[in-house]
């Protein structure tokens, strides 16, 4: 038993098979000093590592044909955050950190997003996006697990719950949409009519349709960064530098994400088949996917139900997250959400 970066490990030798290969192995080992302990094979670097349940772990995982970040803490059942972007990563989930009181947290960098490696962005498909997260799932040893996924995370849920409907237990769906026209049309001309300048209208439209240069990622996302919260006042706005200078931005997987897999994207036709239990979550400012969108949202998937935050914008979990944490605990207790304040 070894501590390293504050998280307590048991390394063991790896596995080897006649084939050569390594395989995952997912057992429980119970009254280990009181904890219960999970054995994960971590094909990355080769060795079989125990992790004390509720302590936090951290390391880059061999899923599929790529190396994921992945980050889990907290205790319970399991709650997969899948982060925004494109081009972003597992660091803008941090407002729902408390959650882990409650829930075992899986945070993770998509493919060719963060902290994950090994793949080229041409690679960050549907098929692959929500194929990692199931290759994980299966991983870290869990049958089922819940969903939640915020702005192109909650896209990437979608998919998910399309692709794998056996391999979740609920759906949470926050700041995001089932169709890309509306961050990538009706986005920009929700900022005119808020008063934004030509120019920045027209640098929107740029940027969420991938017509920028890398340098152009960063100056953007700063000039259109008051449009995202209900009102960016000093406290929110040290809150979130202190957050951006943690995150690893990809512009390479931003401008793909927009310019190639999110053009002409829905699956609006297709709400009809999620069954699962299903949360719709937004701030009532959000310029990007706003109220009326997610009540067709909540409207077209069978076991819905719909919770608009007040006095919050595109990053709902960021500026009211309270609030937040508060409707996804009662939708997971099987209760009605109160209606936020």
């Amino acid at each position: 038993m070894v501590k390293q970066d504050g998280l307590t490990v048991l390394c063991l030798r790896k596995i080897a098979y006649g084939n050569g290969t390594s395989s995952n192995i997912n057992m429980e080992i119970l009254d280990m000093d009181g904890y219960t302990v999970r054995l994960i094979t971590n094909l990355f670097d080769g060795e079989m590592c125990l992790f004390l349940l509720g302590v936090q772990f951290m390391s880059i995982l061999s899923i599929r044909d790529v190396s994921l970040y992945v980050e889990v803490i907290g205790d319970g059942s399991p709650l997969v955050l899948m982060h925004g972007g494109p081009g972003s990563d597992h660091i803008t989930m941090s407002p729902l950190q408390p959650l882990a009181d409650r829930f075992t947290l899986i945070f993770y960098d998509h493919r060719c997003n963060g902290r994950s490696e090994g793949a080229e962005v041409s690679s960050m498909t549907w098929d692959n996006l929500t194929a990692d997260a199931d290759a994980l799932r299966q991983a870290l040893g869990f049958e089922k697990w819940a969903v939640l996924g915020h702005s192109f995370g909650g896209m990437v849920a979608l998919e998910y719950a399309l692709r794998y409907p056996q391999s979740l237990s609920h759906l949470m769906l926050v700041d995001t949409c089932g169709d890309a026209w509306w961050v990538q049309e009706n986005a920009p001309a929700i900022l005119a009519k808020r008063g934004y300048s030509e120019s920045t209208v027209k640098t929107a439209r740029r940027f969420y349709n991938g017509e920028i240069s890398p340098s152009e990622m960063t100056p953007t996302m700063m000039r259109l960064a008051g449009a995202y919260y209900h009102r960016l006042n000093i406290s929110q706005l040290v809150h979130d530098f202190i957050l951006g200078l943690r995150m690893k931005t990809r512009p390479e997987a931003l401008i793909f994400g927009y310019g190639h897999l999110l053009k002409g994207w829905t699956v609006m036709d297709r709400l009809g088949e999620i069954k699962v239990p299903t949360l719709v979550m937004a701030g009532r400012d959000d310029f990007q996917f706003p109220p009326e969108h997610q009540a067709i949202l909540a409207d077209r998937l069978p076991n819905a139900s719909l919770e608009i935050i007040e006095r919050a914008g595109h990053n709902a979990p960021s500026e009211r997250p309270a609030d937040v944490i508060q409707a996804i605990k009662e939708f997971m207790a099987g209760e009605k959400p109160s209606e936020a304040s």
